[in-house]
């Protein structure tokens, strides 16, 4: 399928799935006999596995297989992509200070994206998570207008903890 797509007049070539550590997983070795990778996993979550490279002279970007995965990959890494890719200029999303109300605890040292729920009240932006923060829990990624940035050098986000939150919306 990679082929079938190259063999198109293509500005930039997208997958999803096929680039994590499964026997199924070949868009990465795939990209590596046929081109070259520039990056494979990136320190995020969730989206860790992430391949970036070019095939000739077309730049490939495989993105995970798990929904919100995708989702949050696709708004950190694709929408600005292709945004720049067609000349504009504002093309990152815009961010707001906003006070974590829930505790969140991670393991990793990751920069986490959590999917939360914005609220206007007493002067200030309030980020509510919206459940469960896997990456198979789309419910999450549909009631949330956006994603709070926990810096990988966090392991602890009490609740109360100022965040910047990337708008969807």
């Amino acid at each position: 399928k990679i082929h079938a797509g190259l063999a198109q007049d293509v500005d930039l070539l997208l997958t999803s799935g096929g680039v994590s550590m499964g026997d199924f997983d070949l868009v990465k070795d795939v990209l590596a006999a046929e081109g070259e990778i520039n990056f494979w996993r990136v320190r995020m979550k969730p989206g860790k596995p992430l391949a970036f490279g070019r095939i000739g002279d077309v730049p490939v970007l495989g993105l995970p297989g798990n929904p919100v995965s995708v989702m949050v990959s696709f708004e950190t890494f694709v929408r600005p992509a292709l945004l720049k890719m067609l000349g504009a200029t504002d093309w990152e999303r815009h961010t707001v200070e906003a006070t974590l109300m829930d505790e969140v605890r991670h393991k990793d040292e990751r920069r986490h994206y959590l999917r939360v729920r914005l609220e206007w009240r007493a002067g200030e932006y309030r980020a509510h998570l919206t459940g469960g923060q896997g990456s198979g829990i789309l419910s999450s990624m549909v009631e949330a207008n956006g994603l709070a940035i926990v810096p990988e050098d966090w392991d602890h986000a009490p609740a109360g903890a100022r965040v910047r939150v990337l708008l969807l919306d």
